[in-house]
């Protein structure tokens, strides 16, 4: 994180910050970084292979700026040596899961383990974590349930957010809620309102079981992310 700030008798204060997404490939965290960035909506979808990077600035309430620098970690990325390095120094991790696919949720405790090889549990420097249930368009299909999702995000203590990249619902109020509490800002009812715009999508039209980023069953994605396979587990695209 770093500091920056004017020095006029009524200063503004900028942050910058380090937020990372972790979880399985098809969950949708490129688009929810994309949909939080740049307000846009992929109607196809691209395997993020190592890792991409996305940049907002938003603006806080008493004049304080923050950049969030979204780091969107690959779903296969989890036997890789270099997930470890993509991890350290962020200041927030959002663990993302496909509410209509229950592995996604499961593999959770994965990627958690994983973390926490990084920041061990009670470390002075550990991360804040957030869970994002991605996907709540989709609510009919919704296999994830809001008890089991709450309890684990009390359990791990993190703080909890519903919503779906391919309408907008939330996306913004959930990463300016991020920022807020990082930059130690308290956040009113109509400000996160503000953020909460919602935007109308179509129905992607796209091969649900592409064999260039399918993977093997559940039980053998642990060998085949060590190997160098492909996205883990086998959600919906969106």
């Amino acid at each position: 994180m770093a500091d920056f700030s004017d020095s006029d008798d009524e200063p503004i204060v900028r942050h910058q910050f380090k937020v990372v997404l972790l979880g399985d490939g098809a969950v949708g965290k490129t688009s929810l970084a994309s949909r939080f960035a740049n307000d846009s909506f992929a109607m196809t979808y691209k395997q993020t292979v190592g890792v991409d990077f996305f940049l907002k600035h938003i603006e806080l309430p008493g004049g304080v700026e923050v950049a969030l620098q979204v780091w969107d970690i690959g779903g296969q990325s989890i036997g890789s040596p270099m997930t470890a390095k993509y991890i350290f120094g962020a200041d927030a991790v959002c663990f993302v899961y496909d509410i209509t696919c229950y592995d996604s949720f499961a593999d959770l405790e994965d990627w958690l383990r994983l973390l926490t090889k990084v920041y061990p549990r009670g470390a002075a420097n550990r991360p804040s974590l957030q869970l994002m249930a991605n996907k709540t368009d989709l609510g009919y299909l919704r296999k994830v349930k809001p008890a089991a999702h709450n309890a684990f995000a009390d359990a791990n203590r993190m703080a909890g957010h519903q919503l779906s990249a391919k309408t907008g619902d939330r996306v913004a109020g959930a990463f300016q809620r991020i920022a807020a509490a990082l930059a130690g800002v308290a956040l009113d009812k109509p400000a996160v309102d503000r953020a909460a715009v919602v935007v109308t999508a179509a129905l992607p039209d796209h091969q649900q079981h592409d064999p260039a980023v399918s993977a093997p069953d559940h039980r053998g994605q642990r060998e085949a992310a060590k190997a160098g396979g492909g996205k883990r587990g086998g959600c919906c695209v969106q």
